[in-house]
Order: C-alpha cells, then sequence, then structure tokens
C-alpha cells in the first residue's frame, strides 16, 4: 500500500493487537476501521490500571504526595525508531 501523503510504501507494525501501517519517510500513521477504537480502549484500560496501582503504592496523606506524570499512550504505539 502506498502512503497517501508521499506515495512511499507503507510499512506495517503490531502494538497490543493493533495493526498500524506507517510512512518510513513522512512519518505518517494510518489506521484501519476500528483500531483506534481499539487504541482508546487500550489507553482508556492503562489509565485505570495505573490510578489503581498509585492508591494502592502510596500512603493517603496525598498532599505531600505527587503522581507520576503520564506518558502519552500513543508514544507507546507510535514509537517505531
Amino acid at each position: 500500500m502506498k502512503c497517501p501523503n508521499c506515495s512511499e510504501t507503507l510499512l506495517m507494525t503490531q502494538r497490543n493487537n493493533v495493526e498500524i501501517d506507517y510512512c518510513p519517510k513522512c512519518r505518517g500513521i494510518w489506521l484501519d476501521k476500528g483500531e483506534l477504537d481499539k487504541l482508546l480502549e487500550y489507553d482508556n484500560k492503562r489509565s485505570n490500571d495505573e490510578h489503581h496501582r498509585y492508591d494502592n503504592d502510596h500512603d493517603h496523606d496525598r498532599h505531600k504526595q505527587h503522581p507520576r506524570k503520564k506518558r502519552g499512550f500513543l508514544g507507546d504505539f507510535f514509537d517505531f525508531d
């Protein structure tokens, strides 16, 4: 398949059961129908897991503690280098 943006041949990778087509030249990302929904479901599950872990790992004196900065979920999927 060719990139709609620059006509380079797209490469494919699979992350967490989501097939991602990407362009090595312009770094465009292309998803098929339903794949964005899978990514959003993954992010929701990951957010809930992190919140649950934070609650269990820290004491309840929250005014002295700060949660770790959340890393963007798209970085997990689209880091091809």
